[in-house]
């Protein structure tokens, strides 16, 4: 009897400990996993956030004279990247940080107020400067998705509050690519996303080339 109550506690215990994990714990622990294998190239270009960097499989060919490491993690927000800011940018002691985050904290949360957001940038770029006060910042500005067109006015203030606060420090860049997405009528261009009507295909991810190549840092020689 004891030990049927002993065992059902520790599978109680198991499934509380396992609920209980961070939003894309597994993930990132894989990445450590892979990191103990292979460190890491360390002096590279690092480009962090969330879905629209995992899913841009060939970055290094959109930037071919450029080394690029690739850690962004599908749907994270700039919560998520700072909660595991020690094993996706500490190893990799980066030139240059090229981030896309923000659009998943309003998804998530619609009632977010702007200003939560660009302080969460904020904490992040604070976070980078702090491993490294030489490093090279870049900030992708959040993108106007058909699919999430009703949270436009707040990706473009949070935009402009995180332009304007970039502007301030020195080694920085904002991308602006929410302008570059929108059709004549001010709206997004369905032929540049995906059937989600969220995510790029080939046409939306050429628009981020030719804004980003620009902010890029070139090779060390």
């Amino acid at each position: 009897m004891k030990k049927t109550v002993f065992t059902a506690f520790c599978l109680v215990l198991g499934f509380m400990l396992f609920a209980q994990k961070p939003p894309f714990f597994d993930d990132i622990e894989q990445m450590r996993h892979r990191d103990s294998l292979v460190p890491p190239p360390t002096g590279q270009i690092l480009f962090i956030g969330s879905s629209s960097f995992t899913r841009w499989v060939d970055v290094q060919k959109a930037f071919p004279d450029r080394k690029i490491t690739n850690r962004a993690f599908g749907g994270s927000t700039l919560e998520d990247q700072i909660r595991y800011f020690s094993a996706v940018v500490g190893p990799c002691r980066p030139r240059q940080i090229v981030i896309y985050c923000g659009e998943n904290d309003f998804a998530n949360a619609e009632n977010l107020p702007v200003e939560v957001v660009v302080e969460r940038f904020k904490t992040l770029f604070s976070m980078i400067r702090g491993q490294d006060r030489r490093v090279r910042v870049v900030y992708v500005s959040m993108k106007p998705s058909p699919s999430r067109a009703h949270l436009m006015p707040k990706y473009l203030a949070a935009n402009q509050q995180i332009e304007a606060f970039l502007h301030k420090k020195q080694r920085t860049g904002f991308v602006d690519v929410f302008s570059k997405m929108l059709g004549a009528d001010g709206q997004p261009r369905p032929e540049i996303f995906g059937d989600d009507r969220l995510h790029m295909n080939a046409a939306g991810y050429a628009i981020w080339q030719r804004a980003i190549e620009p902010f890029l840092v070139k090779n060390q020689k």
